[in-house]
């Protein structure tokens, strides 16, 4: 009887074809990832950028433009005279032309209100962050706040008016409704996840898609992408609080507010996910092909060899009558076949001469 074979040709014929097939495709498909990963993150990098940069610039200009017209009015000789009366009518027409704006007026060089453009009551305006920077010398001031006229959340611009002898005289000032810029922001999408909101110079909130964390002015000088901006870091990966992979960008503004755009991972690198699904899909396609190949093969080539093993195992037990395949084959197995038939005519001769002696 013939011996069992536990490593055959068979398997290592299977184990020689996934070898040579699996290692050059796992190769291949690596360097693919790579590659395919370094592609998609330009472009996710690229256009939350983009949107984000698109944000900065309008924020940018928008307030330039508000800058631009408060200077412009406080160079009026009306507004230089520091008298209420000649102000006011200029100040009525800031609110009347710039609809986002609901208050404008100006102080004294100690912050006492001298003018307003709402006829309320006169208030003391010294200890606002924007009539400070201006009286410290900085052409332009703004602050983020609660507006004590309107209850929501605005943004106060300053700039200084000088007489015609060039000496500090008073501030003006308007305070805007951030309706126009927040609308700007909030309706900005990127995909289904993602969206873009803007931070003040200390982390707070000024819009955001949440209107409850607008409203509240809600801190967020945590927030990851924030913490890796401050560290030099344009773009950041991590989890918000549900577990969510998030990847998102940050850029500054001219007067140093902070845009964040952001979006879902899983969103944004939908590509490579079904890519490299693809990938595997492929992997184990080729790999099934390749072990029924090497099954057949096998079978094709070991069914032969088994059947002249066991022929040969035959002829040692004495029975040489026996009828070989495979004598008609051009290959090795037909020559194997040819000799074994020998070696039987060869063993039924020897017999033969032994019995006749």
């Amino acid at each position: 009887m013939a011996a069992k074979i536990k490593f055959g040709i068979s398997q290592k014929l299977s184990l020689m074809l996934l070898l040579v097939t699996l290692v050059p495709l796992t190769v291949i498909w690596f360097f693919s990832y790579q590659n395919i990963t370094k592609l998609t993150t330009a472009k996710v990098v690229g256009q939350l950028t983009g949107v984000n940069q698109n944000l900065v610039t309008f924020v940018d200009s928008w307030i330039d433009m508000n800058q631009r017209m408060l200077q412009q009015n406080a160079s009026l000789e009306a507004m230089q005279s520091m008298e209420r009366e000649q102000q006011i009518e200029i100040l009525e027409t800031i609110p009347r032309y710039y609809d986002w704006a609901y208050l404008a007026f100006t102080t004294d060089t100690e912050g006492n209100n001298v003018g307003r453009s709402d006829g309320k009551s006169l208030k003391y305006y010294g200890d606002r962050v924007y009539f400070k920077q201006v009286a410290e010398g900085k052409q332009f001031g703004h602050q983020l706040l609660i507006g004590k006229t309107s209850g929501k959340p605005a943004m106060v611009l300053s700039t200084g008016i000088v007489d015609g002898t060039g000496s500090f005289v008073g501030v003006l000032a308007q305070a805007m409704t951030l309706t126009e810029l927040s609308g700007k922001i909030v309706t900005k999408r990127i995909g289904n996840t993602g969206f873009s909101f803007l931070l003040d110079d200390q982390g707070q909130v000024v819009t955001h898609p949440d209107e409850a964390m607008t409203q509240a002015r809600t801190d967020l000088s945590d927030h990851p992408m924030l913490v890796a901006f401050k560290d030099g870091k344009t773009t950041a990966v991590f989890e918000n609080a549900n577990g969510e992979k998030i990847v998102a960008v940050a850029q500054n503004t001219a007067q140093g507010l902070t845009v964040i755009s952001r979006q879902n991972y899983d969103e944004a690198y939908y590509f490579i996910k079904a890519e490299n699904n693809k990938a595997i899909i492929i992997l184990v396609v080729t790999l099934i092909a390749i072990l029924l190949s090497a099954l057949l093969v096998s079978k094709w080539l070991t069914l032969p060899i088994r059947n002249l093993t066991e022929i040969a195992d035959k002829y040692s037990q004495g029975q040489l009558d026996l009828k070989i395949s495979g004598l008609d084959r051009n290959d090795e197995i037909g020559l194997l076949s040819q000799a074994i038939e020998r070696m039987g005519t060869s063993i039924r001769l020897a017999m033969n001469r032994l019995k006749k002696k």
